[in-house]
C-alpha cells in the first residue's frame, strides 16, 4: 500500500510522516471494508460507513460535515460535481490540510463542511459550523471519558456554554469590510474564502477542536496531546465538588495560560467548602504560585483573573504583566494588560488606612475586579474600561454580591514563603484561634518565582 502520496493530484500532497502515512492508510482501509463502502476500483467509502465506523463518538451532525467535507475535495481542478463517496486521495488529502495544514488548506475543507453550496457562505452557517464544533469536542471527550475530572453540566436558567464558547470563537471573524462580526444583524454578510481563512488563522482554537473531533472521534492513533487542552483536575478533599466551571470554560481559560501551567488545576479555595471567610481565602491562596480566581455573582454572571505570580498580604500593588481579567457568562472573554500601568495583583488585610480585599487592576477604591473584606461583596469599575486590563464592567451591577467563588492553582505544586518573622506578623493579622484553617499548612521555602521576584525588584529601583 505504501505513501498515497504518488497518488495525489497535481499541486496536492500528503504531509504526513511515513508511519503517520501508514496509519492514515490504516483507518481508510478500515472505512472501505465496511459492508455499505464501495466495492468498485479505485475504493473508496461511504457516509453510511463512516458513520458506522464512528458509532456514537460523535453527532451525527458532525459526522456528516467531515464527510461532506472529504468527498468535494477537488483533486485535479474539475468542474464536475462531487462523488457520492471519498476516495482514498481524497481522504488522505483531507486529514492533511486539517491536521498538519496551514490556515489557507484548512479552510480549502472548512468551507466545504459550513456549506453544501460553492462559493461564499453566510456568517449564520459559519456560527452553526461553530457550535458542531464546540458541541462534538464536548461530546467525543465524555463519551471518551477524557474530560479529566471537568463536568460538561450546566447551570439552570444559563445558555449553553457551547453557544457562549461559540458565540466567542466567531466574534474573532473579520467580515469583508472590516467589521467584526459581533452581533445578529450581521449574521446576514458573505464570507468568501479569504475571511474564513483570516479567522483560521486568528481563532487556533477551530483548528485544535477539529483536531480533536478527527482524532478522537475516528480513533485515529496520531499523537494529541490533550494535557495542554484540559487541565488535570485536582480537589483534595474527600467529598464531591460542583465547580463553577465547565469543561468549555476551562479549556478557552486555560488557552490563555502560559504554556507551562496548563496541565493541572488544584483546588486552593471555593466558598461552597470553606466558608465564607477572606481570613480563610487569604490563609489558603497565599504563598501558593499562579492561580485561576474566578465567581459567580447574584445576577449569574461569572468573571475572574488569573494571577500569574503568588499572592501575598502586603499594601503593595504586585504581579506582572501576565496577569489578566476575564468572563464566562454572557460572553466569554479574555482582557490583557494594557502597559498603562502595573496595577496587577493587590492583597491587603488588616490595615486602617488603606482598603482591604483582593483587587485585580484599576487603583484603589477602582478597581476591575474587587473582592471586599467583608466577604461577599465587590465591585468591578469600569467607565468605559480598566485602566490596566482595558476590561468591560465584569459583574452584572458595579457593586455586586456574590455567594460562589473559587481559585485554583495552575501547574506543578509551588509553595513560595515569606520570611518567618513576615509570617508571623501576616498570621497575626489573620487569626485569632491557636490554629491555622483546615488544608493550609507549614512547608519549606521553594520554587521561588524569579519573574515576580524581579518584577518587585524593578519597582523599587524605579522608587529609588
Amino acid at each position: 500500500m505504501g505513501n498515497s502520496r504518488s497518488h495525489l493530484g497535481q499541486g496536492l500532497s500528503s504531509q504526513f510522516l511515513p508511519e503517520e502515512q501508514a496509519e492514515i492508510d490504516r483507518l481508510f482501509d478500515a472505512l472501505s471494508s465496511e459492508k455499505l463502502s464501495s466495492n468498485t476500483s479505485p475504493r473508496s467509502f461511504s457516509l453510511q460507513a463512516l458513520k458506522n465506523h464512528v458509532g456514537e463518538a460523535l453527532p451525527s451532525e458532525m459526522v456528516t460535515r467531515l464527510f461532506e467535507g472529504m468527498r468535494r475535495v477537488d483533486l485535479m481542478g474539475k468542474v464536475k460535481g462531487p462523488s457520492e463517496n471519498v476516495s482514498q486521495e481524497q481522504f488522505t488529502v483531507s486529514m492533511s490540510h486539517l491536521l498538519k495544514g496551514n490556515s489557507e488548506e484548512k479552510s480549502l475543507v472548512i468551507m466545504k463542511m459550513i456549506s453544501a453550496t460553492e462559493g461564499p457562505v453566510k456568517a449564520r452557517e459559519v456560527q452553526k459550523f461553530t457550535e458542531d464544533l464546540v458541541g462534538s469536542v464536548v461530546h467525543v471527550l465524555n463519551y471518551r471519558q477524557e474530560l479529566r475530572g471537568w463536568t460538561q453540566k450546566q447551570a439552570l436558567g444559563s445558555l449553553p456554554r457551547v453557544q457562549v464558547l461559540a458565540a466567542q470563537l466567531i466574534s474573532e471573524m473579520k467580515l469583508p469590510d472590516g467589521e467584526k462580526l459581533l452581533g445578529p444583524e450581521q449574521l446576514a454578510h458573505d464570507c468568501d474564502r479569504a475571511v474564513i481563512e483570516d479567522w483560521v488563522f486568528r481563532t487556533p482554537h477551530v483548528a485544535m477542536f477539529l483536531s480533536v473531533v478527527i482524532h478522537r472521534g475516528f480513533l485515529l492513533h496520531l499523537s494529541l496531546d490533550l494535557a495542554t487542552l484540559i487541565p488535570e483536575r485536582q480537589v483534595d478533599l474527600g467529598r464531591e465538588f460542583a465547580s463553577i466551571l465547565d469543561v468549555l470554560s476551562v479549556v478557552y481559560i486555560n488557552s490563555h495560560l502560559p504554556g507551562e501551567w496548563r496541565h493541572r488545576w488544584r483546588l486552593l479555595f471555593a466558598s461552597e467548602l470553606h466558608g465564607h471567610s477572606f481570613a480563610q481565602l487569604c490563609g489558603l491562596i497565599t504563598h501558593r504560585g499562579p492561580c485561576v480566581m474566578l465567581l459567580e455573582d447574584r445576577d449569574s454572571h461569572v468573571f475572574g483573573g488569573f494571577a500569574s505570580c503568588s499572592w501575598e498580604v502586603k499594601p503593595q500593588f504586585q504581579g506582572d504583566d501576565r496577569c489578566f481579567l476575564f468572563s464566562i457568562f454572557p460572553r466569554m472573554a479574555v482582557y490583557t494588560c494594557t502597559g498603562y500601568n502595573d496595577h496587577y495583583m493587590y492583597l491587603n488585610h488588616g490595615q486602617q488606612t488603606i482598603p482591604n480585599g483582593l483587587g485585580m487592576g484599576g487603583q484603589h477604591s477602582y478597581f476591575g475586579l474587587w473582592i471586599d473584606f467583608d466577604f461577599g461583596k465587590g465591585h468591578s469599575k469600569a467607565k468605559p474600561t480598566c485602566t490596566t486590563y482595558n476590561s468591560p464592567q465584569l459583574s452584572a451591577q458595579e457593586d455586586f454580591r456574590f455567594e460562589r467563588m473559587e481559585v485554583w492553582a495552575v501547574g506543578d505544586a509551588s509553595v513560595t514563603q515569606p520570611p518567618r518573622a513576615q509570617r508571623e506578623s501576616v498570621m497575626d493579622g489573620l487569626w485569632t484561634g491557636p490554629d491555622l484553617p483546615a488544608g493550609f499548612q507549614e512547608q519549606p521555602e521553594s520554587m521561588i518565582l524569579p519573574r515576580c521576584q524581579a518584577a518587585s525588584r524593578q519597582k523599587k529601583k524605579t522608587k529609588v
